[in-house]
């Protein structure tokens, strides 16, 4: 992953656009309004609560200071991830750091201005500075828009995961390698 390339994209947004971390509670009602608003799956509380409070440096709003609103966000998480292989007779098992992209949402007047693409490479940064060495994500096969961003940020396709959401669609599982 080239972040050189990354931050150089992410820093031709609109000057009204700021970003930041999350902080406090009062982060998370606008993000959740935006998630909510975009994509298909609900969420609880609780789920948003157990990324943030986790995990607050992965957590990334866009705000417009024009308009005094959050219009961008992202949550993410970072864990240790079992990957064991069969080689044969022998067993093995290893850990990776593995970055995860749980939600990423972009109110639809923002869209195209390059938000999602500052707000993914922002977290890839901040992944990698606390030691990921792969970052998944799942998108619905249907959502043209955010399969582009993500192979545009070089994502790869992992495999097709049927019936993966709750109103029957299919997902494709896309991973990136640091």
């Amino acid at each position: 992953m080239d972040l050189e390339k990354l931050k150089t994209a992410a820093s031709t947004l609109p000057p009204n656009i700021q970003f930041k971390t999350y902080t406090c509670e009062s982060d998370l009602l606008p993000a959740i309004k935006l998630i909510e608003r975009d994509l298909s799956e609900p969420y609880s509380i609780y789920t948003y609560r157990y990324f943030v409070q986790q995990w607050p440096r992965l957590c990334i709003l866009a705000h417009d200071q024009t308009e005094d609103e959050c219009v961008g966000v992202i949550i993410c998480k970072l864990e240790p991830h079992r990957r064991g292989y069969n080689e044969g007779y022998f067993d093995t098992e290893e850990f990776l750091n593995r970055g995860y992209i749980g939600m990423v949402a972009v109110g639809k007047p923002y869209r195209q201005m390059g938000i999602g693409s500052a707000l993914v490479a922002r977290a890839l940064c901040a992944m990698k500075e606390e030691g990921a060495q792969e970052v998944a994500l799942e998108a619905e096969t249907v959502n043209l828009g955010a399969l582009a961003l993500y192979e545009g940020l070089g994502f790869v396709r992992d495999k097709r995961l049927y019936r993966y959401y709750l109103g029957g669609t299919d997902a494709y599982r896309l991973k990136m390698y640091l």
